[in-house]
């Protein structure tokens, strides 16, 4: 299942691009996976997708929301970012090749774009348990996507 990535915004924060954050994300979840999620972001999970242009994987440090056994949510918000995050890119072109790391963990997952009520249930919760999420919502005019991601049943 294949979604479109909502559009850019035009205004959003800075934050650090390219082989600086690259540079950042590589050493977060190195200490992640080191720590077997004992160090990082707490509730986080690494979330691993294929890049869309590049085809290569690609690890991003993420703040999870539980949403059961075996689903989370996760809110595309890039800092407030204008741009949505790569990782939302690379979820919508290659949704089939999508894993999490949970502590010491790895699963693969589908990633579903919330929508309408739906989402903003979702990102209402967000804000609720993660009040900063809802600052990132006033740096940028784009709607910050939220994204459920469902274990796979193993085959």
């Amino acid at each position: 299942m294949t979604f479109q990535v909502p559009p850019n915004g035009s205004k959003g924060a800075r934050m650090p691009t390219g082989g600086a954050l690259r540079f950042s994300g590589a050493i977060m979840a190195g200490l992640y996976r080191l720590s077997g999620g004992r160090v990082g972001i707490g509730h986080g999970l690494l979330l691993t997708t294929v890049g869309a242009k590049s085809g290569e994987q690609r690890v991003a440090s993420l703040r999870r929301f539980e949403e059961g056994e075996g689903r989370w949510l996760v809110a595309a918000s890039a800092g407030g970012q204008a741009k949505q995050p790569s990782w939302l890119t690379n979820l919508s072109r290659n949704p089939d090749q999508v894993w999490v790391e949970i502590g010491r963990d790895r699963t693969k997952v589908r990633p579903a774009l919330l929508q309408g009520e739906e989402r903003a249930v979702a990102w209402r919760r967000i804000v609720s348990e993660a009040p900063r999420f809802g600052g990132y919502e006033t740096k940028t005019d784009r709607e910050i996507p939220v994204v459920r991601l469902t274990r796979e049943a193993s085959g």
